[in-house]
């Protein structure tokens, strides 16, 4: 069981049985879109009979589909289903399609919008140009907190209580992570209080600029974050980082006057 999993089981309404099974819907990766009880148990921490109960029932329910051939389990359909009323609800996304699309084809990069999801910033939306050639990110794609400028212009807009509770969540999860990347934070944090928005290299690509800007208040109860990524070609960082910078910060501005009114904080 994860530190923040163990630390909520302590409450006597905490559902224990039905956080581990969610646990095991969570082990699942893009690149290991297959498993079985033994990697289950690897990366939960459960004892086997559990994690074997546990993955049976989900695959009663159709949560799980049991591969017989190589003896693990796939993602199930009503896993897919459970999303879908979360992301028909963001009203936001569709507002701001056109126009992440429209700087996308401007900057020739990616243009996505993100909210979190524990340590990790989550993709709610994505556009990119024709012209670039980076792997796509599609949504519901996920990056460390620590690590991409997403991530961090989160950190940079949450409220202190909420912000300490993230990194105390991602220190007692990835203790390794957490001490390489901590002081990068902590820039960044300060060069927000400067700039306004957030960066760091690509995360798939070390030759491309990724910048972030967060909205300034949170839609949904969600704080919501506008990040464009780019590759450099060659072309000095300063001056592309500027005017990414000007172009992500206009865009952001623009979409906080269409959802909150001309008046912004």
């Amino acid at each position: 069981m994860n530190a923040s999993t163990n630390a909520a089981a302590q409450d006597k309404q905490f559902a224990n049985t039905l956080a581990r099974g969610l646990e095991l819907l969570m082990c699942f990766t893009p690149e290991q879109s297959v498993l079985g009880n033994k990697e289950f148990v690897a990366r939960t921490g459960l004892d086997k009979a559990t994690v074997s109960r546990l993955a049976y029932t989900l695959a009663q329910l159709g949560y799980l589909r049991h591969d017989k051939a190589l003896g693990k389990y796939r993602l199930g359909a009503p896993v897919l289903s459970m999303g879908y009323p979360l992301l028909a609800s963001m009203n936001l996304r569709q507002l701001v399609r056109p126009m992440i699309k429209r700087l996308a084809d401007e900057v020739r990069g990616m243009v996505g919008i993100s909210i979190r999801d524990r340590t990790s910033m989550v993709y709610m939306e994505t556009c990119r140009s024709e012209e670039d050639s980076a792997p796509p990110i599609d949504i519901g794609a996920a990056f460390p907190i620590m690590v991409s400028a997403n991530g961090r212009a989160w950190l940079a807009r949450a409220a202190p209580e909420e912000r300490d509770k993230a990194l105390n969540q991602i220190k007692a999860l990835y203790p390794k992570l957490h001490a390489e990347r901590i002081a990068e934070v902590r820039q960044a944090l300060r060069d927000f209080g400067q700039l306004g928005y957030c960066t760091s290299p690509g995360i798939l690509r070390p030759d491309r600029l990724a910048l972030a800007v967060p909205m300034a208040r949170p839609v949904n109860a969600e704080i919501v974050v506008f990040n464009c990524t780019v590759a450099l070609r060659g072309r000095p960082v300063p001056p592309l980082r500027a005017e990414l910078a000007g172009r992500l910060v206009t865009l952001v501005r623009e979409v906080e006057a269409a959802v909150f009114g001309a008046s912004v904080d």
